[in-house]
């Protein structure tokens, strides 16, 4: 199962926190995807994100997260920006999406984002994120600023679109789109039935 997912998008923190850990349970290996909304929304006439755009839908998003992470028991603090930029962040998922600390990563600053209301656009903030993991964070931060990681999570993006997806988060098992935290246990569900039957 694809895990695709932005780091400005609510309903994306829940998922990632506890994406991993559901998956191993149902024994469904596990990729992580990040990607940009940005692009996604803007082919759809959006200048800004949709919640922003659409003040009711925005009140309701925020009252539900809130209930969301409480049932969840994590820590939730509105962003005092929103949305945030996430790309420095999607461009080192995309360029070390191999490496064993990256899953300890996107919970770092999604949990930076949505529980302390950090900027996780700032490059020390993501180098604070990476040095808690015990990673080099100005080495990792350079590489991720490449020209090669850039084309990758511009690659990632395109994909993403073309797979059909138009928000965040997105389970992506075979030709199959789950669309939103609340449709992580059916992704798990259908992974394991594809699992069973071979596929």
């Amino acid at each position: 199962m694809q895990f695709w997912f932005e780091f400005a998008s609510t309903y994306s923190y829940p998922a990632a926190m506890r994406v991993e850990s559901l998956a191993r349970q149902h024994q469904v290996p596990l990729q992580w995807k990040a990607f940009l909304l940005g692009p996604i929304f803007q082919a759809q006439g959006w200048s800004d994100s949709p919640f922003k755009l659409f003040p009711v839908q925005g009140r309701y998003m925020w009252r539900d997260l809130e209930r969301i992470c409480a049932d969840l028991k994590l820590p939730f603090r509105r962003p005092s920006q929103f949305p945030r930029n996430g790309v420095l962040a999607a461009r080192i998922v995309c360029r070390f999406e191999a490496e064993p600390w990256l899953p300890d990563f996107v919970r770092t600053v999604f949990h930076a984002n949505f529980a302390e209301d950090r900027d996780i656009a700032s490059p020390q903030v993501i180098s604070d994120c990476l040095q808690s993991l015990g990673q080099s964070g100005m080495a990792v931060i350079e590489e991720a600023q490449s020209p090669t990681s850039k084309a990758q999570l511009r690659t990632q993006t395109e994909q993403a679109v073309a797979l059909g997806m138009f928000g965040a988060p997105t389970f992506l098992v075979g030709d199959e789109l789950f669309w939103g935290n609340d449709r992580l246990e059916a992704a798990l569900a259908w992974s394991g039935r594809s699992i069973q039957m071979g596929c």
